[in-house]
C-alpha cells in the first residue's frame, strides 16, 4: 500500500503546471485524497489538540469551500448536504455558525466514506460547470483561491496527522519514507548594505499573478545594513544550544516564552527524544541527521536560540530582499521526502525555499494600504493580524509552486507542530 500511495502522489504532483484550470483543479483535488490514502477511518477522525484538525475534516472543509464559494452562488443551486454547512465551515462568521474548532474530533458522522463521496460529488458539479461553460469570472477567481486554500490544507493534513500519530503511545508511521542523506554545508554570512527594496505582491485579481491579500500592496521599505546566514540552523547546531543549557537559562527567552517553556516542560524540539539522538517523522522514528535543518520549533525557541548564538531572527523584509535572483526551488512535498533535508553545496543563499518555514522577527500585521478581499473571503487573512509572527519560504510539506518570495505564512509564537525552523541574522558591524 505504501508503494501504490507514493506512486499516486507522484502522479498528482508533476512539476509542470496543468494546461488548464480544470486540469489543475483535478490534480490538486486528487492529491488531497492521495495524501489521506495511508490513513484508516480511525486515523482520519483523530484530533490530538485544539490547534489541529482531523484529516477527515480537512477533506470535507476544502470541499465545503468550493461548494459554498464556487457552486452555491449559481441561481437555484441546492446544497448537497445542507446540514453539513455548520460542521465544515471554519471561521467564516459572515457565512454562518461553525462547529467549535476544538471539537472537530468528535464528528464520527459523517463517515470518512461519506466525506469522500461528498468530495466526489462536488468535483462532479465543478466539472459540469466547466463542461457547460458556465464558470464565470467570479467563480473562476473563487476556484483559484480555493485551490490555494486546499494546498494549505494539504500541508496541515500532514502536520496534524504527524502530531496525532506522535501522541499515540505506539507512535506509528504515517507511511514509509525515503529521506536522502545530508551533507554538511558550512555556516557562512552574506552581507547586505542598507537599501530601499520593493516587497510584497500586486493585489490579486487586479494583478494577474495570484497572491493572497495579505501580500499586498507591493511597497518600498528601508532595509538597514545586515548580515544573513547562508542556510538555516541545523540539528547539530541546535543540539549545542540544548547541551549548553539553553532550555534551563531564562536570559535567552522572552518572558512569555520562558513561562510556557517551564509550564510545558520543554527540553528539546517537539519531536526529538530526550537524549536528542532521534526524532519522530512521518515515517516513524529515525536517527537525527546533524546536517538537516532543525524543525518543529516555535517562535519562542527560535528567538531564544538566535540570542544564544549572538544573533537575531531576520525581519521578513530582510528575508524577502535576500530572495532576489534566487530560484524558487527546494525540497517540497512533491519530492515525497516529507522531512527536511540538508543543503547542497551552494555559493550563495541556500534553502530559502522548501525544507522548513523560517521564523522572522516580524509581527503579522497589515502592509500600508492593505485591503482584504471583498465579502466573506475578506475573513481569510486580515482578521488574524494580531499576536502572530510571519514565517517565510515553505517547507518539505508545502506543495511545489504554492509559495513565492512574497508569501506570508503566520502562526502564534507558541506553535511547534509545523515544519518551522530559523535562519540567523545580525546587524551590520
Amino acid at each position: 500500500m505504501h508503494i501504490s500511495t507514493a506512486a499516486l502522489l507522484r502522479s498528482t504532483t508533476a512539476r509542470t503546471a496543468p494546461a488548464s484550470l480544470a486540469q489543475r483543479f483535478s490534480a490538486v483535488r486528487a492529491r488531497s485524497v492521495a495524501l489521506a490514502a495511508p490513513l484508516s477511518a480511525e486515523d482520519a477522525m483523530v484530533q490530538s489538540m485544539p490547534d489541529a484538525s482531523p484529516a477527515k475534516w480537512h477533506l470535507a472543509h476544502t470541499s465545503w469551500f468550493f461548494e459554498h464559494f464556487v457552486l452555491a452562488p449559481q441561481p437555484g443551486y441546492r446544497p448537497l448536504h445542507a446540514d453539513w454547512q455548520l460542521l465544515f465551515n471554519s471561521y467564516y462568521t459572515s457565512v454562518g455558525p461553525a462547529h467549535a474548532r476544538a471539537r472537530r474530533g468528535l464528528l464520527s458522522r459523517p463517515s470518512l466514506a461519506q466525506v469522500l463521496d461528498y468530495r466526489a460529488a462536488v468535483d462532479e458539479r465543478i466539472a459540469a460547470r466547466f463542461a457547460a461553460g458556465t464558470m464565470d469570472a467570479e467563480a473562476r477567481r473563487h476556484l483559484i483561491l480555493g485551490l490555494q486554500h486546499e494546498q494549505q490544507h494539504q500541508e496541515l493534513l500532514l502536520t496534524d496527522i504527524k502530531h496525532a500519530l506522535w501522541c499515540n503511545p505506539l507512535q506509528p508511521a504515517y507511511r514509509e519514507l525515503q529521506v536522502p542523506a545530508s551533507t554538511a554545508l558550512p555556516l557562512g554570512w552574506i552581507d547586505s548594505a542598507e537599501r530601499i527594496v520593493e516587497v510584497g505582491a500586486g493585489a490579486w485579481p487586479q494583478h494577474a499573478q495570484f497572491a493572497y491579500d495579505n501580500e499586498s500592496p507591493r511597497h518600498r521599505v528601508l532595509v538597514p545594513a545586515h548580515r544573513l546566514a547562508n542556510r538555516p540552523v541545523n540539528n547539530h547546531e541546535y543540539r549545542g544550544f540544548i547541551e549548553a543549557g539553553g532550555y534551563r537559562e531564562p536570559r535567552w527567552w522572552l518572558s512569555q516564552g520562558w513561562e510556557l517553556c517551564q509550564a510545558e516542560g520543554w527540553r528539546q524540539p517537539l519531536y526529538w527524544d530526550a537524549q536528542c539522538q532521534r526524532e519522530f517523522t512521518l515515517g516513524g522514528w529515525r536517527a537525527l541527521d546533524p546536517h538537516a535543518p532543525v524543525c518543529h520549533l516555535g517562535y519562542y525557541e527560535a528567538d531564544a536560540y538566535a540570542r544564544w548564538a549572538g544573533a537575531r531572527l531576520p525581519t521578513e523584509f530582510e528575508w524577502e530582499a535576500a530572495t532576489a535572483g534566487v530560484p524558487l526551488d527546494g525540497h517540497f512535498a512533491d519530492d515525497d521526502h516529507l522531512h527536511p533535508c540538508g543543503a547542497a553545496a551552494a555559493g550563495g543563499m541556500a534553502q530559502l525555499f522548501g525544507d522548513v518555514w523560517e521564523w522572522t522577527s516580524s509581527a503579522y500585521a497589515p502592509y500600508p494600504g492593505f485591503q482584504p478581499l471583498p465579502g466573506s473571503l475578506g475573513e481569510y487573512n486580515g482578521k488574524f493580524m494580531c499576536g502572530q509572527y510571519v514565517l517565510r519560504g515553505g517547507s518539505c510539506a508545502t506543495p511545489r509552486g504554492h509559495v513565492r518570495a512574497s508569501y506570508r505564512n503566520f502562526f502564534a509564537p507558541s506553535a511547534r507542530w509545523q515544519f518551522a525552523g530559523l535562519r540567523l541574522a545580525r546587524d551590520a558591524a
